[in-house]
């Protein structure tokens, strides 16, 4: 969805408001590409600076060892494929010419769009994953916005009643406890 930009991010630059679960690709015009997102969960989420060093179709996956420790039943090894994790395109985000182990991918999960279930990196839906693989170069810029740049750019969120972050409004507030009920 294009949607109006009024950030300082040049174009071409991502820019990813993990509270928010959206990541923007900045264009011309004060727009951006706007893609809901699926983020890491409470202890995996991150902030900060990466570069897409590496991009990949159908790609492969191979745990790190950290999640093996938490996750040992995990395959050791994944061919790329309509079966696997990381879905049908991979953006591998580097740090100093440094793989961070972070990841901007596909998912085979389109319910955790939207959510905070994943080891940190950035979920999309298959058919974002590739429009946005389509639409960036290898050394595009990464920023991951902070909680409190979040704020202070989107305003406060919550998280309503299926866990999706939305507007901290006041019809927002007096629709959760009704939908929680459902």
């Amino acid at each position: 969805q294009e949607v109006a930009y009024d950030g300082p991010h040049k174009p071409g630059t991502i820019i990813i408001d993990t509270p928010q679960r959206f990541l923007f690709l900045v264009q011309p015009g004060g727009r951006a590409m706007r893609y809901g997102i699926g983020v890491g969960r409470p202890g995996f989420s991150w902030a900060g600076m990466k570069t897409v060093s590496r991009k990949a179709e159908w790609p492969a996956w191979t745990p790190p060892p950290e999640m093996l420790k938490r996750r040992p039943d995990l395959p050791r090894f994944m061919p790329g494929g309509p079966e696997n994790p990381m879905g049908a395109r991979a953006m591998y985000l580097y740090r100093g010419g440094r793989d961070s182990m972070f990841r901007i991918h596909g998912t085979i999960q389109n319910e955790t769009i939207g959510h905070a279930t994943s080891a940190g990196c950035i979920r999309l839906f298959n058919q974002d994953a590739i429009d946005l693989y389509d639409r960036i170069d290898l050394g595009t810029r990464v920023k991951v916005r902070s909680l409190d740049e979040s704020l202070a750019i989107e305003g406060p969120y919550m998280d309503d009643a299926w866990g999706r972050a939305v507007p901290e409004t006041p019809e927002n507030i007096a629709q959760k406890p009704l939908d929680e009920q459902m």
